[in-house]
Order: C-alpha cells, then structure tokens, then sequence
C-alpha cells in the first residue's frame, strides 16, 4: 500500500469533502491518503481562531481530526498528515508529485455561478504533473453514476479514456465518452439546410468515435462505454452531462513551460460550474 492520494486540507468545507472524496476513492484503489495543510490560515474560517491558538497547534490539530474522521469512516485505511512550511502552490505541488493522484476542495458559489476554483487552485492543477480531482462541497456526486468524459477525435486522448475507463472498472460504472461538435462553418447556409449536413456529417463523426473507443471497450470488457457527439460547446455539452454523473473526466495539455496554469477554456468551463468531481488529467 502506496501513499496514492494527496489531499489539501484547510478547515474550509470544501477541504473537507475532498479529504471525504479522497478517502472514498482510496478503498477503492487499495491505496492510502496523505492529508496536506500549508500554515496559512484561512482568512473565512480560521481567523476566530488564530487568537486562541497558535496556527501550528491548530494546524496539527486540523489534521489529526481529519485524519481520525476518515479512520472513523473507513476502518483500516492508511492515513498520514503532513504541515508544510512553503508556500500553497509551491507545497502542493510538491506534495501532488509524490502520489498518484491530487485532490481539492472547490468553493461554490452558487447553483448558477458554480465553483470558485481560485488562483492557488488553477495554478497546482496546471502545473502538477498527475491528475487533479476538484471536488465541491454539497456537490452532486451520483453514486453509481456514469464517468463522464470529453474526448476530442483529431488528437489522442489515450490518457483521459484510460484514466476514465479504470475509475468506471473501480466504480463497476459506466464510461460516457462525448465529441462535441461546432458546425458554426454551416450557419451562413439557411436553417433549412443544417438539419441535412448534420445528418450529414454526425453519422461519419460518430464511426469515428467509436474507432477511438474500441481498443478501450476492449481492454475493459467488464465496462459498459456509450460513445456520443453533440453539436455545439463542448464545455456546455460535458456539463449537462454531469448532472448524473460520478466523476466528469477532463484533459490539459502539457507544455515544456511552467509560465502558468495551462488549462483550457472547455476545463475552465467544467471546473467552474460542474457540481460533480472533477478530474483534470494532464496528456500530449
């Protein structure tokens, strides 16, 4: 057993569900969790309790309850806590390194707005090299519920399907693999013409899809995978997705620089307003 699952915990909400999330997703990987608190104190939560006690005491004593609780909730799993001296981004990302696998909390904003991922966030999640699972507080995680990932056929996405179709096989899930498709090209033709080069055009997109699902149905035969393109927004079409969904599976791309967070504007669009777990998966 691994240390596999890295958890950022802060005494927010939010902190709290990923570390619930993180643990959940633990058993299910045969793995252990390491919580991580950076000795920032909250500015929402933790200020009430700065004058009581000194940030590394309450710091310590954040993670040993944490700890506890996820023991509590899951006899037998292997917990440990580390407080680090750096930095947030500069911590998380060095703690993200060492396992298999990053998860945060994300704040809501509301049913509308969705998350507020934050600058510290987008930044460890565009630079760590794993993937990174954001998970919202009084989010919608549907038990059960399909992994829901989007794919784009003109580049490999080997490293999304096999991220999204081994955490169907841990779940005993199915995988929902989505194509979205703009035919704004089409708009200057007439209404009357884009039903036809819809028909047209989705049935061969469609093959296409599945062409690039198969060596996945394959390899994962126990996992049912339903493959669909969708004209319009991807960020649209994966979010009205997730609305069932256990898990929404996106990508980023890497790049040689580390001049920011490389996230692109269909991850932003799904990390900010999806009310279930997120994954951002780093790939070519």
């Amino acid at each position: 057993m691994t240390q596999g699952i890295v958890v950022g915990v802060d005494g927010t909400e939010q902190a709290r569900a990923a570390a619930e999330w993180a643990a959940d997703e633990a058993v299910l990987r045969d793995t252990g969790v390491r919580l991580v608190h950076v000795k920032e104190p909250s500015p929402e939560l933790l200020l009430p309790l700065v004058s009581r006690k000194p940030d590394e005491s309450w710091a310590e004593d954040l993670l040993f309850r944490t700890a506890a609780e996820l023991r509590a909730r899951h006899p037998g799993i292997l917990v440990t806590t580390r407080l680090s001296p750096y930095g947030p981004v500069a911590a998380l990302i060095a703690a993200g390194e060492e396992g298999d696998l990053l998860v945060l909390g994300s704040r809501a904003l509301g049913s509308v707005a969705g998350y507020l991922v934050g600058s510290t966030g987008l930044t460890v999640a565009g630079a760590v090299d794993r993937p990174v699972v954001l998970v919202r507080a009084h989010g919608s995680t549907a038990p059960g519920g399909p992994v829901t990932v989007g794919v784009d056929v003109r580049r490999s996405a080997d490293t999304l399907l096999g991220f999204a179709f081994e955490e169907a096989a841990r779940r005993d899930a199915r995988v929902h693999v989505l194509f979205a498709v703009q035919l704004g090209a089409f708009a200057g033709l007439g209404p009357a013409m884009v039903p036809d080069i819809r028909l047209a055009v989705v049935p061969e997109i469609e093959r296409s899809l599945g062409e690039f699902v198969a060596p996945w149905r394959a390899k994962y035969p126990e996992v049912t995978a339903v493959h669909r393109v969708v004209i319009g927004s991807a960020g649209q079409a994966l979010l009205e997705a997730s609305g069932d969904a256990s898990l929404v599976v996106v990508g980023r791309h890497t790049r040689p620089a580390a001049a920011g967070a490389h996230i692109g504007s269909v991850a932003h669009a799904v990390l900010h307003h999806s009310r279930a777990p997120v994954a951002l998966v780093p790939h070519e």
